[in-house]
């Protein structure tokens, strides 16, 4: 209960904060940097070389890597197709093809699979969406964000995106089984804990109630898409195809159904991908995804 309080807590102080007189208009672009070059940096070093790895892993892992390959897949040739610019194409693939599965999943998943769910809820969000975001997400930030995409420029950013640079060191750590010292681990847990409110006091401060807007419709597809197609597929493919019914399956199904990732948002934010329909993403999403979060639940209870 205290994470959903937080989360609109911060969406509204930043809503708040736009309305007050001598407030910097560009304080979210410091706010961004801080998310994503101190704390995501923070959360990959801890969380990563904990995780034991096993072949029953592979479908709670993959489904963040199936959701973005999907948004990528569905708003690039839809985009192309309808004269999109690229800017609206990679906000829309940054914002829907990634899942809120921390902030948002963690504490559902445990409401509603008790304390056992979050070690399927954590698959899916740190080896599964966050290193999505913090590789296949750089790249598209990158590539859309540029006029003429060059690849050399794009493979340098990713190598230099902090986030990516702890995830490979953490994955060394992983391999080599080295644990870092407790009082470490400690400082990164407390780095870490600040992501969800900075970026969403940053969504908060860049959210927009423009009814003339003309992201309203892009709005809706992109919802649609994160919070009824992608977790639609994944039951499809999870279930009737390759005919898992555990748990875990469940689990992972609810958290491809989450709002989508503020991390993403952050991200399309940071890159110029239209700032205000990727704040829209999350600022409406979330309380959306508390009605088809319930709907998806009581799919699930059928199968």
């Amino acid at each position: 209960m205290n994470n959903f309080i937080l989360i609109f807590f911060f969406l509204f102080l930043g809503l708040l904060l736009q309305r007050v007189k001598g407030f910097p208009s560009n304080a979210y672009k410091f706010l961004n940097k801080i998310v994503i070059y101190l704390c995501l940096p923070a959360i990959t070093l801890y969380h990563i070389p904990k995780i034991k790895w096993s072949n029953e892993l592979l479908f709670p892992i993959g489904a963040g890597w199936i959701t973005f390959i999907l948004a990528f897949l569905f708003f690039h040739f839809l985009g192309k197709k309808l004269g999109w610019s690229n800017k609206l194409i990679g906000c829309l693939i940054l914002t829907a093809g990634l899942s809120n599965s921390s902030f948002l999943g963690y504490p559902i998943i445990e409401a509603l699979f008790g304390k056992k769910g979050l070690e399927t809820a954590v698959l899916v969000d740190q080896p599964g969406t966050f290193v999505v975001v913090s590789t296949l997400g750089v790249f598209v930030a990158a590539f859309y964000s540029q006029g003429s995409p060059n690849t050399f420029s794009i493979i340098k950013k990713i190598i230099v995106f902090p986030p990516f640079i702890m995830f490979v060191i953490a994955c060394l750590l992983n391999v080599y089984n080295y644990e870092l010292d407790l009082e470490i681990q400690s400082v990164l847990l407390k780095i870490g804990s600040f992501v969800t409110p900075l970026a969403l006091f940053s969504v908060g401060l860049q959210l927009k109630f423009d009814k003339k807007s003309q992201h309203w419709k892009f709005l809706r597809l992109g919802l649609f898409f994160k919070l009824i197609l992608v977790p639609f597929v994944i039951l499809v493919l999870y279930v009737f195809i390759f005919k898992q019914h555990s748990e875990p399956i469940k689990i992972t199904i609810m958290e491809t159904a989450m709002a989508p990732m503020i991390t993403g948002a952050i991200l399309a934010s940071t890159y110029g991908l239209k700032p205000k329909l990727s704040s829209m993403m999350i600022g409406f999403g979330i309380p959306i995804s508390f009605i088809t979060l319930s709907f998806w639940y009581l799919i699930l209870n059928f199968i």
